[in-house]
């Protein structure tokens, strides 16, 4: 099998309590926000790197079971339409679950990187803030929610 980006090793983060303080300073907050505390940046990139090796370790298995799958595609089928059907159905049910595991680890990665560049936070389509509360909610926004809402109308 080729080699994989998105089973590469996991992105470490260690931060110190300075730095930790220092990122949470340059991320920005809509108004009526409360500026992000060191704790908050920490709980976020914990659960981040958590998100990133259940991901990963999913995506090992589901990569295995693909390949099984496509090895064995044309074993036992016989002549039966139904059972290839039935076995070209749980191929493409499998690829799809691969795929959807290769974008959040995707995701959740960038999400990583944008705390350790200091980006977090920032809208990457406006770059206003996103907003605390949504980025506590679901920590791999990159847009705000008016961003967010446009891209969705295209």
């Amino acid at each position: 099998m080729a080699s994989n980006d998105a089973l590469s090793p996991a992105v470490t983060v260690s931060f110190d309590e300075k730095d930790v303080a220092q990122l949470a300073q340059q991320f920005l907050v809509r108004d009526g926000e409360e500026p992000w505390t060191g704790a908050e940046v920490r709980e976020i990139a914990e659960e981040l790197t958590a998100e990133i090796d259940r991901l990963t370790g999913e995506l090992a298995s589901a990569d295995a079971e693909l390949s099984e799958l496509l090895r064995n595609s044309g074993d036992g089928a016989g002549d039966d339409q139904a059972d290839s059907g039935s076995s070209a159905l749980e191929r493409e049910q499998e690829l799809t679950l691969v795929n959807n595991t290769r974008d959040l680890l995707a995701q959740s990665q960038h999400a990583l990187g944008r705390i350790t560049a200091g980006a977090y936070g920032t809208c990457e389509s406006c770059g206003r803030a996103i907003g605390k509360a949504r980025l506590q909610a679901f920590p791999r926004a990159t847009l705000c929610v008016e961003c967010k809402q446009r891209e969705e109308r295209r």
